[in-house]
Protein backbone atom coordinates (compact mmCIF):
# COMPACT_ATOMS: atom_id res chain seq x y z
CA UNK A 1 0.00 0.00 0.00
CA UNK A 2 1.37 3.52 -0.63
CA UNK A 3 0.67 7.15 -0.16
CA UNK A 4 1.18 9.74 -2.56
CA UNK A 5 1.08 13.39 -1.22
CA UNK A 6 1.39 15.88 -3.24
CA UNK A 7 1.65 19.25 -2.56
CA UNK A 8 3.37 22.58 -3.96
CA UNK A 9 3.31 26.02 -3.15
CA UNK A 10 4.45 29.00 -5.88
CA UNK A 11 5.02 32.48 -4.89
CA UNK A 12 4.33 35.02 -8.20
CA UNK A 13 7.47 34.38 -9.64
CA UNK A 14 6.51 30.65 -10.06
CA UNK A 15 9.29 29.65 -7.71
CA UNK A 16 9.08 27.11 -4.30
CA UNK A 17 8.46 28.97 -1.29
CA UNK A 18 9.05 27.46 2.02
CA UNK A 19 5.56 27.42 3.03
CA UNK A 20 4.53 24.66 0.91
CA UNK A 21 3.04 21.68 2.58
CA UNK A 22 3.51 17.98 2.92
CA UNK A 23 1.12 16.37 4.70
CA UNK A 24 0.32 18.50 7.52
CA UNK A 25 4.07 18.81 8.21
CA UNK A 26 5.88 22.29 7.76
CA UNK A 27 8.98 22.38 5.84
CA UNK A 28 12.06 24.08 5.62
CA UNK A 29 15.23 25.04 3.81
CA UNK A 30 16.68 25.42 0.21
CA UNK A 31 14.13 23.36 -2.15
CA UNK A 32 16.65 21.45 -4.67
CA UNK A 33 19.51 22.35 -2.31
CA UNK A 34 20.01 18.57 -2.90
CA UNK A 35 20.26 15.76 -5.65
CA UNK A 36 18.72 11.98 -5.34
CA UNK A 37 18.07 10.39 -7.84
CA UNK A 38 14.20 8.23 -6.70
CA UNK A 39 12.70 4.81 -7.14
CA UNK A 40 9.60 7.09 -8.62
CA UNK A 41 10.51 9.84 -10.46
CA UNK A 42 9.40 13.66 -8.38
CA UNK A 43 8.99 11.30 -5.16
CA UNK A 44 10.96 10.03 -2.06
CA UNK A 45 9.36 6.24 -1.99
CA UNK A 46 9.72 5.46 2.41
CA UNK A 47 9.50 2.36 3.48
CA UNK A 48 8.04 2.25 7.65
CA UNK A 49 6.04 -0.14 9.96
CA UNK A 50 2.38 1.28 11.23
CA UNK A 51 1.15 1.73 13.38
CA UNK A 52 3.72 3.91 15.25
CA UNK A 53 1.90 6.96 16.68
CA UNK A 54 3.65 9.97 17.20
CA UNK A 55 6.77 8.85 14.82
CA UNK A 56 3.64 8.22 11.85
CA UNK A 57 0.26 9.53 13.44
CA UNK A 58 -2.60 7.20 11.21
CA UNK A 59 -2.97 3.57 10.86
CA UNK A 60 -2.34 2.93 7.26
CA UNK A 61 -0.59 4.80 4.49
CA UNK A 62 -3.43 6.64 3.50
CA UNK A 63 -4.04 8.02 6.59
CA UNK A 64 -0.81 9.17 7.51
CA UNK A 65 -0.24 13.11 7.14
CA UNK A 66 2.07 14.16 10.14
CA UNK A 67 4.51 12.65 12.95
CA UNK A 68 8.40 12.95 13.43
CA UNK A 69 9.34 10.64 11.18
CA UNK A 70 7.33 11.43 8.12
CA UNK A 71 7.73 15.11 8.17
CA UNK A 72 11.34 14.46 8.55
CA UNK A 73 10.75 12.36 5.05
CA UNK A 74 8.63 15.71 3.89
CA UNK A 75 11.92 17.55 4.95
CA UNK A 76 13.69 15.49 3.07
CA UNK A 77 11.98 15.14 0.12
CA UNK A 78 11.63 19.56 0.05
CA UNK A 79 15.24 19.69 0.13
CA UNK A 80 16.05 17.32 -2.36
CA UNK A 81 13.40 18.97 -5.14
CA UNK A 82 10.74 16.20 -4.71
CA UNK A 83 7.40 16.98 -4.47
CA UNK A 84 5.94 14.37 -2.91
CA UNK A 85 6.25 11.73 0.01
CA UNK A 86 5.19 7.82 -1.18
CA UNK A 87 4.87 5.93 2.34
CA UNK A 88 4.83 2.01 1.40
CA UNK A 89 3.92 -0.02 4.85
CA UNK A 90 6.18 -3.00 5.68
CA UNK A 91 6.90 -5.79 8.47
CA UNK A 92 9.15 -4.65 10.50
CA UNK A 93 11.63 -7.65 10.15
CA UNK A 94 11.09 -7.64 6.42
CA UNK A 95 12.52 -3.67 6.35
CA UNK A 96 16.07 -4.44 8.12
CA UNK A 97 16.50 -7.61 6.85
CA UNK A 98 18.00 -6.42 3.10
CA UNK A 99 16.12 -8.54 0.86
CA UNK A 100 13.77 -5.87 -0.32
CA UNK A 101 15.21 -2.60 -2.18
CA UNK A 102 12.30 -0.68 -3.90
CA UNK A 103 12.43 2.50 -1.56
CA UNK A 104 14.57 4.81 -1.26
CA UNK A 105 14.89 4.97 2.72
CA UNK A 106 12.98 3.54 5.61
CA UNK A 107 11.98 5.52 8.56
CA UNK A 108 10.87 3.43 11.38
CA UNK A 109 12.67 3.72 14.98
CA UNK A 110 15.16 1.41 13.77
CA UNK A 111 18.30 1.15 15.82
CA UNK A 112 21.62 1.33 13.86
CA UNK A 113 23.25 -2.71 14.48
CA UNK A 114 26.53 -4.35 13.05
CA UNK A 115 24.25 -7.35 11.90
CA UNK A 116 22.10 -4.99 10.06
CA UNK A 117 25.17 -2.53 8.75
CA UNK A 118 25.62 -6.19 7.18
CA UNK A 119 22.71 -6.22 5.01
CA UNK A 120 22.02 -2.51 4.83
CA UNK A 121 23.23 1.36 5.02
CA UNK A 122 22.26 3.64 7.51
CA UNK A 123 22.44 7.50 7.91
CA UNK A 124 23.61 9.14 10.71
CA UNK A 125 22.03 8.59 13.94
CA UNK A 126 19.71 10.86 14.49
CA UNK A 127 17.91 10.12 18.14
CA UNK A 128 19.13 7.89 20.81
CA UNK A 129 17.76 4.53 21.39
CA UNK A 130 16.91 2.71 24.85
CA UNK A 131 14.86 -0.12 25.79
CA UNK A 132 11.65 0.42 28.22
CA UNK A 133 10.02 -1.60 30.52
CA UNK A 134 6.05 -1.60 30.27
CA UNK A 135 3.85 -3.31 32.74
CA UNK A 136 0.17 -3.36 34.10
CA UNK A 137 -0.61 -0.68 36.51
CA UNK A 138 -0.44 -2.10 40.13
CA UNK A 139 2.11 -4.99 38.92
CA UNK A 140 5.27 -5.44 41.69
CA UNK A 141 7.51 -5.74 38.73
CA UNK A 142 11.07 -4.47 39.20
CA UNK A 143 14.86 -4.66 37.58
CA UNK A 144 15.49 -7.17 40.27
CA UNK A 145 12.52 -9.75 39.31
CA UNK A 146 11.84 -8.60 35.31
CA UNK A 147 13.72 -12.13 34.37
CA UNK A 148 11.45 -14.21 36.16
CA UNK A 149 8.34 -13.03 34.63
CA UNK A 150 6.41 -13.55 31.24
CA UNK A 151 8.21 -10.77 28.36
CA UNK A 152 6.79 -9.51 25.55
CA UNK A 153 9.37 -8.47 22.65
CA UNK A 154 8.59 -6.86 19.25
CA UNK A 155 9.86 -9.60 16.54
CA UNK A 156 13.21 -9.08 14.99
CA UNK A 157 13.89 -5.98 16.94
CA UNK A 158 17.13 -5.42 19.16
CA UNK A 159 14.99 -5.22 22.47
CA UNK A 160 14.05 -9.01 20.97
CA UNK A 161 18.31 -9.36 20.92
CA UNK A 162 18.79 -7.78 24.66
CA UNK A 163 15.82 -9.34 26.38
CA UNK A 164 17.02 -12.94 25.04
CA UNK A 165 21.23 -12.11 25.28
CA UNK A 166 21.31 -10.04 28.21
CA UNK A 167 18.33 -10.18 30.54
CA UNK A 168 17.98 -14.71 29.93
CA UNK A 169 14.81 -15.19 31.49
CA UNK A 170 13.83 -17.73 33.27
CA UNK A 171 9.95 -18.04 31.73
CA UNK A 172 9.73 -18.50 27.54
CA UNK A 173 9.97 -15.04 25.41
CA UNK A 174 7.20 -14.31 22.97
CA UNK A 175 7.57 -12.33 19.99
CA UNK A 176 4.51 -9.71 18.51
CA UNK A 177 4.45 -9.07 14.86
CA UNK A 178 3.14 -5.37 15.74
CA UNK A 179 3.29 -3.69 18.90
CA UNK A 180 -0.59 -2.76 19.54
CA UNK A 181 -1.11 -6.96 19.67
CA UNK A 182 1.72 -6.69 21.96
CA UNK A 183 0.49 -4.48 24.40
CA UNK A 184 -3.20 -5.71 24.01
CA UNK A 185 -1.35 -9.22 25.47
CA UNK A 186 -0.23 -7.32 28.04
CA UNK A 187 -3.15 -6.28 29.38
CA UNK A 188 -5.13 -9.27 29.24
CA UNK A 189 -2.66 -10.92 31.15
CA UNK A 190 -0.88 -13.10 28.76
CA UNK A 191 2.44 -11.41 28.96
CA UNK A 192 3.78 -10.05 32.03
CA UNK A 193 6.10 -6.80 30.91
CA UNK A 194 7.12 -5.63 27.41
CA UNK A 195 10.55 -4.47 26.59
CA UNK A 196 10.69 -2.56 23.23
CA UNK A 197 12.17 1.08 22.30
CA UNK A 198 11.38 3.62 25.18
CA UNK A 199 10.10 5.94 22.64
CA UNK A 200 7.48 3.81 21.09
CA UNK A 201 6.49 2.39 24.49
CA UNK A 202 6.05 5.92 26.13
CA UNK A 203 3.11 6.76 24.58
CA UNK A 204 0.89 3.85 25.37
CA UNK A 205 0.14 4.75 29.19
CA UNK A 206 -2.10 7.71 28.03
CA UNK A 207 -3.06 5.82 25.57
CA UNK A 208 -4.47 3.00 27.50
CA UNK A 209 -5.74 5.48 30.05
CA UNK A 210 -3.45 4.27 32.92
CA UNK A 211 -3.82 0.56 32.81
CA UNK A 212 -0.33 0.46 31.86
CA UNK A 213 3.06 2.06 33.47
CA UNK A 214 6.57 2.35 31.98
CA UNK A 215 8.47 1.55 35.11
CA UNK A 216 12.14 1.94 33.50
CA UNK A 217 14.40 1.66 30.70
CA UNK A 218 17.93 -0.02 29.83
CA UNK A 219 20.34 2.49 28.09
CA UNK A 220 21.43 0.39 24.92
CA UNK A 221 24.31 3.03 23.50
CA UNK A 222 22.85 2.61 20.04
CA UNK A 223 20.76 4.98 17.94
CA UNK A 224 18.11 5.70 15.36
CA UNK A 225 19.12 5.58 12.03
CA UNK A 226 17.85 5.85 8.32
CA UNK A 227 18.11 2.31 6.51
CA UNK A 228 18.94 2.25 2.95
CA UNK A 229 19.39 -0.42 0.35
CA UNK A 230 22.81 -2.01 -0.18
CA UNK A 231 24.91 -0.15 -1.82
CA UNK A 232 22.45 2.86 -2.35
CA UNK A 233 23.22 5.69 -5.00
CA UNK A 234 21.66 8.02 -2.87
CA UNK A 235 23.59 7.51 0.28
CA UNK A 236 26.21 10.64 0.29
CA UNK A 237 23.45 12.88 -0.54
CA UNK A 238 20.68 11.64 1.74
CA UNK A 239 23.54 11.69 4.88
CA UNK A 240 23.80 14.93 3.84
CA UNK A 241 20.24 16.26 4.38
CA UNK A 242 19.71 14.39 7.84
CA UNK A 243 23.02 15.58 8.61
CA UNK A 244 21.92 18.91 8.11
CA UNK A 245 18.34 18.82 9.56
CA UNK A 246 20.10 17.83 12.79
CA UNK A 247 22.39 20.80 13.05
CA UNK A 248 19.84 23.01 11.69
CA UNK A 249 17.78 22.20 14.76
CA UNK A 250 15.06 20.90 12.38
CA UNK A 251 14.38 17.45 13.71
CA UNK A 252 14.78 18.57 17.38
CA UNK A 253 11.48 20.65 16.30
CA UNK A 254 9.55 18.13 15.43
CA UNK A 255 10.38 15.91 18.40
CA UNK A 256 9.37 18.65 20.88
CA UNK A 257 5.66 19.25 18.51
CA UNK A 258 5.68 14.82 17.79
CA UNK A 259 6.90 12.86 20.27
CA UNK A 260 6.74 15.41 23.52
CA UNK A 261 2.99 15.69 22.57
CA UNK A 262 2.59 11.44 22.34
CA UNK A 263 4.90 10.52 25.15
CA UNK A 264 3.06 12.70 27.81
CA UNK A 265 6.12 12.95 29.82
CA UNK A 266 10.11 13.31 29.97
CA UNK A 267 11.29 10.45 28.77
CA UNK A 268 14.86 11.67 30.71
CA UNK A 269 12.94 11.36 34.07
CA UNK A 270 12.34 7.50 33.87
CA UNK A 271 14.75 5.59 35.90
CA UNK A 272 17.51 3.47 34.10
CA UNK A 273 17.69 -0.10 35.09
CA UNK A 274 21.00 -2.17 35.40
CA UNK A 275 20.73 -5.92 34.37
CA UNK A 276 20.53 -8.12 37.22
CA UNK A 277 22.03 -11.52 36.32
CA UNK A 278 20.63 -14.49 38.41
CA UNK A 279 22.40 -16.74 40.52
Amino acid sequence: MALTVATSACDEGGSETTHAQYGNCQVSGRHGEFHLSPRTAGALTVKTTLPAPGWWNGNTPESVKSGYEYCMAANIAYRSGLDRVKVENAPFPEVVSGRTKDFDLALAQITITPERSKVAEFSPPYLDSTLGVLIRDGEKINENNLRDVRIGVAEGTTGEAFVKNRLKPTKPVTAFPNDPDMVTALEKGRIDAVVHDTTILLAYPQKREGRVRLIGQYRTDQGYGALYPKGSPNKAELDRVIKQLIDDGTLAKLSVVYLGGAFGQDPDKIPYFKVVSGS
